[in-house]
């Protein structure tokens, strides 16, 4: 990597530009860029998030926060920036989960018919139940 192509990354970054628009621009592979911004303080810890300039073409906002979130390519679409937001997400939307795993069971002690989700080998409806049937005869 030359001299000027080292000042033309410090001056995109401080421009807002990704590690990918660099690696384009420039022609680098987007690993050079990445490793030379970490080792001279151009890490985007150090610049400002809101001032990434991402490629149209993988602009895509998070369900939850609407932060950007830069698609990575060959791999599966991403709907969320972090696994915080993913799980306030599906925490906040229970009614979306299509829970279909519903077993209808008769408890062994009590004779009680209750659903078990995911369960199908399950034998008391509760606790107490268990304990009085294996413990208490």
């Amino acid at each position: 990597m030359t001299d000027k192509q080292k000042e033309q990354i410090a001056n995109l970054r401080h421009a807002g530009y990704s590690y990918s628009v660099i690696a384009d621009k420039l022609g680098l592979s987007v690993n050079t860029i990445k490793t030379h911004c970490k080792r001279h303080g151009l890490s985007s810890k150090e610049i400002d998030k809101s001032k990434l300039v991402v490629r149209a073409a993988n602009l895509h906002y998070c369900q939850e926060c609407g932060e950007v979130v830069i698609q990575p390519p060959k791999r599966k679409f991403k709907k969320f920036c972090s696994d915080k937001c993913r799980m306030k997400w599906w925490n906040t939307h229970q009614y979306l989960i299509k829970k279909e795993a519903n077993y209808n069971i008769v408890c062994r002690n009590c004779g009680k018919q209750f659903v078990s989700y995911g369960n199908k080998e399950r034998k008391y409806c509760c606790h107490a139940c268990y304990i009085q049937d294996r413990f208490e005869k």
